[in-house]
């Protein structure tokens, strides 16, 4: 994915000092076997990654784009599997291969149509029927200083929604009917919620979290 689509040059400086903090629900994921095979995509330094092998999960990787990012993964969980991803969002997986795509605060880091939709694709192509896909990202917030970054660069990006954060990365927040949206052609949603998150510049965000089922 390039320009917009794949910001690796951010991810792999600023980026890659930024801490995550999207909360996993377990019980979203009691359903699966314990070997049962999970990928925590835009998986960052991993922690998702190791929260899944935290709750007993024994197949369990993440990918990233950012070779800086994987590389602060293997510090920290050096028992998992971590790899770089150089033709995002292509995976190197066979066709119904997986049974569950974790994509925690990923699409926010994807500003455009195209670049979540051909995503979802991949995402699609690779979880077995019935797999699980676990979303969970940011919705457009209703805060004065949230209302003017949308304004100011809705004409240069072409989405409300849009934005540049200060140092440096263009971020994307969503209505609940894109999110939902984005999942229809191929997915099943089968529960959702909303809640309040920290965003890696430490601000608070009201996010959405989706459960759904490949179609």
């Amino acid at each position: 994915m390039p320009g917009l689509e794949n910001q690796r040059d951010y991810w792999d400086t600023v980026g890659a000092t930024k801490t995550f903090t999207h909360p996993v629900e377990a019980g979203w994921l009691r359903g699966l076997n314990a070997t049962a095979r999970l990928v925590d995509y835009g998986c960052g330094y991993g922690r998702v990654t190791g929260i899944a092998e935290q709750l007993g999960f024994t197949n369990v990787e993440g990918v990233d784009t950012s070779p800086n990012l994987i590389a602060r993964a293997r510090r920290n969980h050096p028992r998992l599997t971590f790899r770089v991803l150089t033709d995002p969002p292509s995976l190197p997986y066979p066709d119904d291969g997986v049974d569950a795509v974790l994509l925690m605060a990923v699409l926010t880091c994807i500003p455009t149509d195209d670049g979540q939709r051909t995503l979802m694709t991949e995402l699609a192509r690779v979880l077995r029927p019935g797999g699980l896909l676990y979303v969970s990202d940011l919705l457009l917030q209703n805060d004065g200083r949230s209302l003017t970054r949308y304004r100011a660069n809705v004409d240069r990006y072409g989405h409300y929604g849009v934005f540049e954060t200060a140092d440096g990365a263009v971020c994307r927040h969503h209505s609940v009917e894109w999110l939902l949206g984005l999942l229809r052609d191929r997915f099943t949603v089968n529960v959702t919620r909303q809640l309040d998150v920290e965003t890696m510049n430490s601000n608070s965000a009201r996010a959405m979290q989706i459960l759904a089922a490949r179609s």
